[in-house]
Order: structure tokens, then C-alpha cells, then sequence
């Protein structure tokens, strides 16, 4: 079974901006209430686009700097990158589908 990955500072420019398929960035932490809500619909789009997108988590407490490269004020915060670029992002718990909806338009 296939969930995301977890990628830190360090590795976020190999494992996200080199990638060659569409990723979608979960950016959460331990205490976050609605990042937990949100954790069983990340991985159930890792395993439904599984070869198509590739998924990971980054935690911004253990990874400040990729958090603030990127603006990240509230969490979850959940952002889909496609040839190294921020293309699209879905702040807050959302349902499946929407975020289903986002991913599509990448692929």
C-alpha cells in the first residue's frame, strides 16, 4: 500500500521540484487538529493516482524552511507541484472529491 512519503527541508527539491510526474505536497503537523482529518483522504489519493502523481508530507515544525519558502500560514495546507512550480493549492480539511478535482486538472 502506497501512502505519502515523508520529505523534509533537505529533500524537498529532489523528491518535489525534480519530480517528473505532478506531486502533491501535504504540509501538516503533529497538532494539528484538522491535519489529521485530512490524513486518510491524502492517502487514499496516493493510492487511487498511484504511478500518475506522487504524494508527500512535509512536517512544518520539523521543516520551518520549506514552510516559509512557500508561505504556509495555516495547516493543512495541501499544494500540487508540476515541472519544479507551484501550481495549485487547497487550504483546510477538504472532502475527497475536491481534492480529487484539483489533482485532475494536472494530469
Amino acid at each position: 500500500m502506497s501512502t505519502a512519503a515523508q520529505v523534509t527541508d533537505s529533500t524537498f527539491k529532489q523528491e518535489v521540484l525534480d519530480s517528473t510526474v505532478p506531486v502533491l505536497v501535504d504540509f501538516w503537523a503533529p497538532w494539528c487538529g484538522p491535519c489529521r482529518m485530512v490524513a486518510p483522504v491524502v492517502d487514499e489519493i496516493a493510492l487511487q493516482y498511484e504511478g500518475q502523481l506522487k504524494v508527500v508530507k512535509v512536517n512544518t515544525d520539523e521543516n520551518p524552511n520549506v514552510a516559509s519558502q512557500y508561505g504556509i500560514r495555516s495547516i493543512p495546507t495541501l499544494m500540487i507541484f508540476k515541472g519544479g512550480q507551484k501550481v495549485d493549492m487547497v487550504v483546510g480539511a477538504v472532502p475527497k472529491t475536491t481534492l480529487a478535482n484539483t489533482v485532475d486538472k494536472y494530469l
